[in-house]
């Protein structure tokens, strides 16, 4: 298989099974706050946390929480899924993104907002 064919058929993989979007947060298990958050690829979020957890580096995390991240280490936090956005093949990226919004200010509102970052 060429490199061109090879692309084309990631490609349409890629269309077929997009990532998951959703809502987050990022769960200081030590002191009780969270980063509420939404991304495009939920995985990827889990991926940066593990990398970070692995190399105890910080850069992979938000810079809201590389302070407590200093004085707990990287281990004290952990990833929740909140919710995931059903994102169907027409959508396009921004009514994914404004999905994400809406849904991630709903759940804002669930939260104290003195314990999130």
């Amino acid at each position: 298989m060429d490199q061109k064919s090879r692309r084309k058929e990631v490609l349409d993989e890629y269309r077929q099974h997009p990532p998951e979007a959703g809502v987050y947060r990022l769960v200081n298990n030590r002191n009780g706050k969270a980063l509420l958050g939404s991304a495009l690829n939920l995985p990827s979020m889990q991926s940066k946390l593990d990398f970070a957890k692995k190399t105890g580096g910080l850069n992979a995390l938000d810079r809201k929480v590389h302070a407590d991240a200093r004085e707990y280490g990287v281990e004290a936090f952990d990833l929740e899924i909140l919710e995931v956005v059903e994102v169907r093949p027409e959508m396009t990226r921004a009514e994914i993104m404004a999905d994400l919004a809406t849904l991630e200010a709903l759940w804002r509102e669930r939260f104290e907002p003195a314990l999130l970052y």
